[in-house]
């Protein structure tokens, strides 16, 4: 996710970093080209290189942005919801730290059974990033695990969840001894299914993209509109077609690219939510919650990019 102040009016032109101009330079370029060799051509041959009224181009262009918003739209709200459901995640990790400070005071199996269960919603939030993100880290999950709970980990085919069933293991342990009651039982169970309906939300939406032919009519429309587009206006802007067609280019195949990234909040694209830095986060506020002193620093943007 990009993080940075708003650009005065000089940097605007010249940032880089989080722009999408580096994923759409190639199409830029070409349509660039094309659109020279078009007015080359009609000026050289008029008869080969034949042009005709750009006035279907407004309607189209009109009709091809309304298009790329509805994309868009729907891609930002993907991106909104992972990061509404991250922000869930981190209100039940605290929530579960205070809640299971009625152990604490039960005796000290139950204060151990405590730091269990904060032990595995630390290893649970790492291990969701993985899940979602391809090249997570996993050695932030088997920091957290003992070594038989790792080996159960390396097996799971749906590890995130496994680490909810062995918290759920705990509490139903405590339950059969009666060390904690049946509605504190219930208010513990909630939290860890409030965790797995965080997992089952990411899960949707990381499955689950944009119907294919939607977008797939966008591009071709996109494409073929770019393409065209000299051929409309070479006899009333001639050599400055080329440049109203790269910003054409730009500005439709940029929408289309940001689609793109949004549609997949949990990639590894600067555009990306910051699950990571959410998971560490978490991880920090757990293990300050148990008393450890010896924090590491918050996570901060690494060239503007938190991830």
């Amino acid at each position: 996710m990009i993080v940075r102040d708003r650009p005065n009016l000089f940097q605007l032109f010249f940032i880089v970093r989080g722009s999408v101009i580096r994923r759409i330079l190639p199409q830029i370029v070409v349509i660039f080209l094309l659109s020279a060799l078009i007015v080359w051509g009609h000026e050289e041959r008029p008869n080969v290189f034949l042009s005709f009224n750009g006035s279907p181009f407004a309607l189209l262009g009109i009709a091809l942005s309304i298009f790329l918003g509805f994309r868009n739209n729907a891609c930002y709200d993907r991106w909104w919801e992972g990061r509404r459901v991250w922000g869930q995640l981190v209100y039940v990790g605290r929530s579960l730290a205070r809640q299971t400070l009625i152990l604490e005071s039960a005796g000290e199996n139950n204060r151990q059974v405590r730091g269990n269960l904060l032990r595995l919603t630390m290893a649970f939030t790492q291990a969701l990033v993985c899940h979602l993100r391809p090249g997570g880290n996993e050695n932030k999950v088997l920091s957290h695990l003992s070594p038989s709970e790792a080996d159960f980990y390396h097996i799971a085919q749906n590890r995130p969840d496994l680490l909810l069933r062995l918290m759920s293991a705990d509490l139903a342990r405590l339950k059969a001894a009666g060390d904690i009651s049946d509605i504190e039982y219930q208010m513990l169970d909630a939290s860890i299914g409030q965790m797995g309906a965080v997992q089952a939300a990411c899960e949707r939406i990381r499955n689950t993209p944009l119907p294919f032919g939607y977008t797939l009519l966008l591009h071709r429309t996109a494409y073929l509109f770019c393409f065209l587009l000299p051929f409309g206006f070479v006899d009333t802007l001639g050599w400055g077609s080329p440049f109203v067609a790269a910003l054409v280019a730009y500005t439709f195949f940029g929408l289309d690219a940001l689609g793109d990234e949004l549609e997949d909040p949990f990639s590894n694209r600067p555009n990306a939510l910051a699950i990571g830095a959410l998971a560490d986060t978490i991880e920090i506020n757990l293990r300050e919650a148990l008393g450890e002193a010896d924090l590491p620093p918050m996570p901060q943007p690494k060239d503007f990019v938190l991830m």
